[in-house]
């Protein structure tokens, strides 16, 4: 009897570890009806990418201190947790969030891969994922979810921006394509290829450098020169974005091939990293510091005194994941009433200009062209025009 009594009590305790561990949606519910919502911020704090998450945070917690530290009338207790540099940290690390310290919402996510990844334990958990750059075109494609939501942009459509442009340009030339063989890389310049080409343009040859492995470009560059192209289009960022200019200029291709560039070519420490060797690169993006509105120019104060460095639009992303939040948390009393206050958001007055959701999560906004050029000393992107809104 002793042994079948310690059998069923272990039985019982079996079972109880089995509810708690599918109950991730009630506990969830209970946080956000609670007094304060538990916030989860999940960006890389670590290697190559943890620029990007400093953005994101900077941007996420300026908007906290401008409103008081609330969002939709409530204390926020924030919860921040190391994305890593992919997936096999990453997807962990969102993971935990939800099971253990049982956040309301999730904001950030760099690595599209470890955004793929948290798309089914955030449905099943009931719990909102804010990405605030991952770009992958699923997310907000054929894995579009109740769920998911994101404040950047898709892959895809930041390609697109700059095709009708870049045809016009180059007129009944050829473009060069060039970017890093990863997700990224390819959607982005799919996103322009098509753009492209449906504006008239011609392809001449394209490179897909190896990720993460390459940092000699010149065997890339003498395909570029032979080919014949009358410009370039790229895609790259971080330490891969400086090597490529560099050289790109060392080379000799700036003054006879225009480069054209998605924006992270030149944003942010990229760009002081590139130096005089950016200058009269064109890129395309969906946020300029130099766009001319009353609510830029407050976020660029506000930033630049924060933080002493002008924002990127890493930050913006994250600056306006927390705005739709404050407006979505008001009065939510789950995760799913969480997602019924985003789908009925309007418009969002935002440092990028007025945008909204798609009916997939993804934002509708406008993109712009940017020129790199010199100002008292300082490089920046400055603002060249309107681009396509998408």
């Amino acid at each position: 009897m002793q042994g079948k009594g310690r059998a069923s009590r272990l039985l019982g305790c079996v079972v109880v570890a089995l509810l708690l561990a599918g109950c991730g949606s009630s506990l969830t519910a209970a946080t956000i009806a609670s007094g304060s919502v538990k916030v989860g911020l999940l960006i890389p704090q670590s290697g190559v990418l943890a620029a990007v998450g400093t953005d994101i945070s900077r941007g996420f917690h300026l908007y906290l201190s401008q409103h008081g530290g609330l969002l939709g009338g409530r204390k926020i207790s924030l919860v921040t947790a190391d994305e890593g540099a992919g997936p096999d940290t990453g997807v962990p690390a969102g993971q935990r969030l939800i099971q253990q310290n049982q956040v309301g919402v999730t904001v950030g996510v760099v690595n599209s891969a470890t955004a793929l990844g948290l798309i089914q334990p955030y449905n099943e958990a009931k719990v909102p994922l804010v990405i605030a750059t991952a770009g992958a075109n699923a997310l907000t494609g054929v894995h579009a979810s109740d769920y998911i939501w994101r404040t950047s942009f898709s892959n895809a459509n930041l390609g697109a921006s700059m095709g009708d442009y870049v045809a016009k340009q180059v007129g009944p030339g050829t473009v060069y394509l060039i970017a890093p063989d990863y997700a990224a890389g390819h959607e982005q310049i799919a996103g322009f290829q098509q753009a492209f080409q449906a504006a008239g343009g011609h392809v001449a040859g394209s490179a897909f450098p190896s990720f993460g492995a390459t940092s000699n470009y010149q065997p890339y560059l003498a395909r570029i020169q032979q080919s014949g192209a009358n410009a370039v289009f790229a895609f790259f960022s971080g330490v891969e974005a400086i090597s490529f200019v560099r050289q790109y200029k060392d080379f000799g291709l700036s003054p006879e091939i225009p480069l054209y560039a998605t924006g992270p070519v030149t944003e942010g420490n990229v760009l002081r990293g590139e130096g005089a060797a950016a200058l009269g690169i064109r890129t395309g993006l969906n946020y300029c510091t130099e766009l001319n509105t009353p609510t830029n120019r407050a976020f660029v104060a506000a930033y630049g005194a924060a933080y002493h460095d002008p924002p990127t639009v890493f930050a913006v992303a994250g600056y306006d994941a927390a705005h739709v939040l404050d407006k979505a948390l008001a009065g939510a009393t789950s995760g799913a009433q969480v997602v019924a206050g985003l789908r009925q958001l309007g418009d969002i007055d935002s440092p990028r200009g007025t945008w909204r959701f798609s009916p997939t999560h993804n934002p509708i906004q406008q993109y712009y062209l940017r020129g790199v050029s010199e100002q008292n000393g300082t490089l920046v992107n400055v603002l060249a025009g309107k681009l396509t809104n998408n």
